[in-house]
C-alpha cells in the first residue's frame, strides 16, 4: 500500500554537549520516509530551495521514495537550528527560517490522489485540511501537530481531527490539546473530535496506543548513547505508519505491532545527526530490534485486570 506523506523537507543545524552540524537534511517529511521506506513505498509531497542538496535524498529515492511532488522554488530551503540540553530533556530554537516554505501550498499530483495511507506531518492545519481536500477515501488518514497549532489555530485543528483515523503526540501535546492532565482521559476527549486513534509518544518511556474500550503499551528502547533526537516522532510515525502499509491492516494486533515499529524506528533515529542512521540501517536490523520489543512487552509486569 502506498503512503503519501506531506510536510516539510528542510535543513537542519543541531548542536549537543558532545558535537554539532549544520546543513543537514532534516524536516517531519525527511524523518518519516527514511523509516516508512523501510516497509512500504512513500511519496513525499513538501518544497525545497535552490540550495537544497538533493543528492544527500539519494539513499532515498533507491529504497523506493518518490520525490515527484516535491517542488523546487527560487531562493533558501526552511532552515531550523536548535541546541539541546545535555541531559537531551529540553531544547532551545536558536534560528527558524522558512524560505520557500512560508509559501508552501502542497499540491498532490493527480496519480497520488489514490494513496492507501496520508501521513500529514506538523504543518499548519489549513494546509493539512488542502490536501485532505485533494486525495480520494484513504483507508488511514494520520497527522502530527504541535503546540503551535494548539494554541494559535484551535479551530482550524479541530476541522483537522474530524477528518482523521489517527492522531500521533507527544504527551505534552495530548494534555495541551485536550485541557486533560490524565493521558486517558485526555486520549478519550481527543477521540471524541474524531480520530479513532491516538497515538501518545512519551520518549524515553515509550509510547501508548488509546482507542475504543482498549489501550496499549510499548517501552521505549534504551540506546546505548543519544546522539540527536531531532526527528524521532516523525520517524516513529514512518515505522507505525509503514507497518500498517505493509500488512494493509489495521485491527487491533496489526495496531499494537505498528507501536513496536515506530518505537524501532524512532529508536534508531536518535543514534545519529541528521538521517544518517538510515542510510544504513537494514530491514533485517529493524525486524530484530522489534522482536527485542516484543519480548519486553510480553514480560512486562501487569496490573490484574488490565487490558492489552
Amino acid at each position: 500500500m502506498q503512503i503519501l506523506s506531506v510536510g516539510s523537507v528542510a535543513l537542519d543545524a543541531v548542536e549537543t554537549s558532545a558535537a554539532s552540524v549544520d546543513g543537514v537534511i532534516g524536516g517531519s517529511a525527511v524523518f518519516f520516509s527514511a523509516a516508512a521506506s523501510l516497509l512500504a513505498p512513500v511519496r513525499v509531497v513538501g518544497v525545497v530551495g535552490g540550495d537544497y542538496p538533493l543528492a544527500q535524498l539519494r539513499f532515498l529515492r533507491d529504497r523506493g521514495v518518490d520525490f515527484t511532488g516535491l517542488a523546487r522554488r527560487g531562493g533558501e530551503s526552511f532552515f531550523w537550528a536548535g541546541r539541546y540540553s545535555d541531559d537531551f530533556r529540553s531544547r532551545e530554537t536558536t534560528v527558524t527560517r522558512l524560505g520557500v516554505f512560508a509559501d508552501f501550498d502542497p499540491v498532490v499530483p493527480p496519480a497520488w490522489r489514490d494513496s492507501g495511507i496520508v501521513f500529514l506531518g506538523n504543518i499548519d492545519p489549513e494546509l493539512q485540511l488542502g490536501v485532505l481536500d485533494q486525495v480520494r477515501s484513504p483507508r488511514v488518514v494520520a497527522a502530527d501537530t504541535m503546540n503551535y497549532w494548539i494554541e494559535r489555530t484551535p479551530d482550524s485543528l479541530m476541522r483537522v481531527l474530524s477528518r482523521l483515523d489517527i492522531l500521533l503526540v507527544n504527551d505534552e501535546e495530548a494534555r495541551q490539546l485536550a485541557g486533560e492532565d490524565d493521558l486517558a482521559a485526555a486520549a478519550r476527549r481527543i477521540r471524541r473530535h474524531g480520530p479513532t486513534l491516538v497515538v501518545v509518544k512519551q520518549g524515553e518511556d515509550g509510547a501508548v496506543v488509546f482507542a475504543d474500550g482498549w489501550s496499549h503499551s510499548c517501552p521505549a528502547h534504551a540506546p546505548e548513547r543519544i546522539t540527536d533526537p531531532t526527528g524521532a516522532g516523525d520517524a516513529f510515525a514512518g515505522g507505525f505508519l509503514g507497518h500498517l502499509a505493509r500488512t494493509g491492516s489495521s485491527g487491533r494486533a496489526a495496531l499494537r505491532k505498528a507501536t513496536l515499529y515506530g518505537t524501532a524506528t524512532g529508536s534508531f533515529a536518535v543514534e545519529a545527526f541528521s538521517v544518517d542512521r538510515f542510510r544504513t540501517l537494514s530491514l533485517a536490523e529493524l525486524e530484530a530490534r522489534v522482536r527485542h520489543l516484543e519480548a519486553a512487552v510480553a514480560t512486562e509486569p501487569r496490573l490484574a485486570g488490565a487490558r492489552r
